[in-house]
């Protein structure tokens, strides 16, 4: 399990960063207010860009946190610059790296409890990955792209899939 979940996750973060990189670029270039874009949503019911990238961080980390039977690690969420919101992630790849292939022996396997909103759920790890962690994690990478995109940082598919 660990090969199939740490590299993938550390990539997404790591195209992450570097959307970010770009992001703080085109801010420059152009003369926007970097709150512009870290306080941007979608929609006014969604959370803004600096969320977005907070929980991308925290799923990805306490995803595998879960799955390795490693403590779970809390974030303080008080990112509000893009250096702060590097530094995040830097963090929770620096987390991911940590986490030897041996803590996911039998991971696929191993229940995996956890509260999501006002219930708590249950289920297999090769579930709670497929079917949680994994999508999570790209919801939150992939709507701070879309914000991104939609107020013209030129990004582009190959920005968000990584290196």
């Amino acid at each position: 399990m660990h090969s199939l979940i740490v590299p993938a996750m550390d990539r997404s973060l790591g195209a992450l960063a570097s959307v970010l990189a770009k992001a703080e670029a085109h801010c420059a270039e152009k003369d926007i207010k970097p709150e512009t874009l870290l306080n941007f949503r979608l929609f006014p019911d969604m959370l803004p860009f600096t969320k977005q990238v907070q929980l991308a961080c925290d799923f990805a980390a306490r995803g595998c946190a879960r799955l390795s039977g490693a403590d779970v690690p809390s974030f303080p969420d008080t990112e509000t610059s893009f250096a702060e919101l590097q530094g995040r992630i830097k963090t929770a790849r620096a987390y991911l790296a940590s986490l030897t292939a041996s803590a996911f022996e039998g991971a696929a396997t191993k229940e995996i409890t956890f509260s999501a909103g006002k219930r708590d759920m249950t289920m297999p790890g090769s579930a709670f990955f497929t079917s949680f962690a994994m999508p999570q994690m790209h919801f939150h990478c992939t709507t701070a792209y879309n914000i991104l995109r939609h107020n013209g940082v030129e990004i582009g598919k190959r920005d968000y899939m990584g290196a």
